[in-house]
């Protein structure tokens, strides 16, 4: 609970300090600000938080086993495509330097993505050793020979 009091107190602190900068600026356009929040808004609520629920609901119907595997495969594909698509569609670059972003970034991007999906795979198809109570060895399979 003290963690929780902590970020929601460096939340708002930082949250103060934003305003308090915006206010104080003489720059300060409210209507660009405003149309850039309200962009914000509806790209994560209506598109990013739409697109989590949808593959939330998909991971559903992967076999319990193999959930934890492809949850992670999953944010790992989430973390590097926004990372890594700006990139592969070249905002930023110039068209008269070649050496502004001269890697082939969607290839590259293409390949990453791939090496998660073949480890997800993997990592699903490998069979997995017992944990817990299944994990019970035999009593001849005991270190301290057998129980006695």
């Amino acid at each position: 609970m003290k963690t929780r009091t902590g970020l929601i107190i460096g939340g708002c602190l930082l949250m103060a300090y934003a305003v308090v900068g915006a206010l104080t600026d003489s720059d300060l356009a409210p209507a660009g600000v405003l149309l850039f929040l309200t962009a914000v808004l509806v790209g994560h609520d209506a598109v990013w938080m739409a697109a989590v629920l949808a593959v939330g609901a998909a991971l559903t119907r992967v076999p319990a086993r193999n959930r934890p595997a492809v949850r992670i495969a999953a944010i790992t594909a989430a973390a590097v495509t926004v990372v890594g698509l700006p990139l592969a569609l070249g905002f930023g670059r110039a068209a008269d330097d070649a050496s502004v972003l001269p890697l082939p970034y969607g290839r590259n991007l293409v390949a990453v993505l791939l090496v998660i999906a073949g480890a997800t795979l993997l990592a699903c198809v490998l069979p997995r050793r017992p944990r817990g109570a299944a994990a019970v060895r035999k009593k001849s399979e005991r270190p301290d020979g057998g129980g006695r």
